[in-house]
């Protein structure tokens, strides 16, 4: 293959007759692709299996390559939770009657062409399709090498969806992995209407800096979990063991613990088994450093100016220890990804200062970092967490697959 020029303007015709199409047919195909992953798990895992073969169990991106049986329902779920979700289009924002008689109203409408690059994670592939197909929009798939063949046969299960709910075959296409085409994907101003990359921050920075098509970003994760002074040590420790442990490969996983001098020995003590249990690795500064050393934990490093800031992605984090509420702001606005921030308090007017001085796409009170996602957020699935401020900020669902199109009706009226 020399270029994508077919695909993508085949996906450019596509949104003709998507456009066209009902909200009715939209949501059957939902239907109709949730019946098809729950009919479809073994294969879908022997596709999977192929893809897994290639990589170091090691490496980071594993788990997000890795599907199970668990994980295909729970795509299938999601997509009928899609499904029954209002339709974003359509809806009339503004209206107002001028007084030379034009009714002028502004309504929402999609996208168009949404391009998606993004590494590893197989279930991106139906998600995004989920959410482009039911807002309207038609999507055009760049995923990584490594899920070529988790991303083909979830393809199949899509186009298959697409042809028996009337939908044209080219609403969702996969593109080739060679990285030759990214470069034209992303200067494909004449088809592809957005871009949204899913994936490291190297990823992140390249779409960025090489793409002449509007780029709507999702962050790399580097999430803070703030143990202040007057918080119950023992809820923090279960927030900040589950926010490392019970997914540690994911962006809104924690990658450092910042708790007051006053607490650290506590704190420590009680967030030990949980981290020992896991042979979570730890990188201390010097006084969190000696408190583990004191408990006897094995898994410890001295940390350094790289450890903050650095998005972990396995069982491994950072701890700071500082000696007032103002120093854990700077640390962690300095440090921030602006991705997702908690504070552990029983201090109300500590809880609303962090929440409302803290620049983040989420900010947490006592609670796991864990939950920024659109599905636990009631938004059926998400394309990724935007960590910018325009257009889209926080998990990029349904909603904001949609921009504005003014209507205006006359009836003869001309400009003087």
């Amino acid at each position: 293959m020399e270029n994508i020029q077919t695909q993508l303007r085949a996906a450019q015709k596509a949104t003709w007759s998507l456009r066209r199409s009902s909200d009715a047919q939209r949501q059957d195909f939902l239907f109709r692709l949730a019946n098809l992953l729950e009919a479809s798990v073994e294969a879908v895992l022997e596709e999977n299996k192929k893809d897994l073969a290639q990589m170091d169990p090691q490496d980071p991106k594993y788990d997000r390559l890795l599907l199970n049986e668990a994980r295909v329902l729970a795509l299938a779920v999601s997509a009928r939770a899609v499904a029954e979700l209002p339709d974003p289009t359509g809806q009339l924002l503004s209206t107002r009657q001028l007084d030379n008689g034009l009714l002028v109203e502004k309504k929402t409408v999609a996208l168009g062409v949404v391009g998606v690059i993004y590494e590893s994670r197989p279930n991106v592939t139906v998600d995004v399709a989920a959410l482009c197909v039911r807002s309207g929009n038609v999507c055009v798939l760049r995923g990584g090498s490594d899920a070529w063949y988790t991303n083909s046969v979830l393809l199949v299960l899509i186009q298959q969806a697409l042809v028996d709910s009337g939908l044209d075959v080219h609403t969702v296409q996969l593109l080739p992995t060679d990285r030759a085409f990214v470069q034209e994907l992303l200067t494909a101003t004449a088809y592809v209407d957005i871009i949204i990359p899913r994936g490291s921050q190297a990823l992140i920075d390249l779409v960025r800096s090489q793409a002449t098509v509007p780029v709507i970003e999702t962050g790399a994760g580097v999430c803070h979990t703030y143990v202040e002074a007057t918080g119950d040590l023992d809820k923090a420790a279960r927030i900040v063991a589950n926010a490392k442990i019970s997914r540690p490969s994911v962006c809104n996983s924690l990658d450092t613990v910042v708790v007051d001098a006053a607490v650290v020995a506590d704190f420590i003590a009680r967030l030990q088994p949980y981290f020992e249990q896991h042979e979570v690795e730890v990188f201390a500064d010097p006084r969190a450093y000696a408190a583990l050393k004191e408990g006897g934990y094995s898994l410890l490093k001295e940390a350094t100016e790289e450890d903050f800031g650095r998005e972990f992605l396995a069982l491994a984090c950072s701890i700071k220890v500082v000696d007032s509420f103002d120093e854990a702001l700077q640390h962690i606005s300095t440090y921030s990804s602006k991705h997702s921030e908690c504070i552990v308090s029983s201090d109300a007017e500590k809880i609303a200062d962090f929440m409302n001085t803290i620049d983040a796409a989420a900010v947490y009170s006592n609670a796991s970092t864990r939950f920024t996602d659109g599905g636990e957020f009631g938004l059926g699935a998400e394309i990724g967490i935007s960590t910018q401020k325009l257009h889209a900020r926080g998990p990029f669902a349904l909603e904001k697959l949609v921009t504005d199109k003014w209507f205006v009706t006359g009836d003869g009226q001309v400009r003087e």
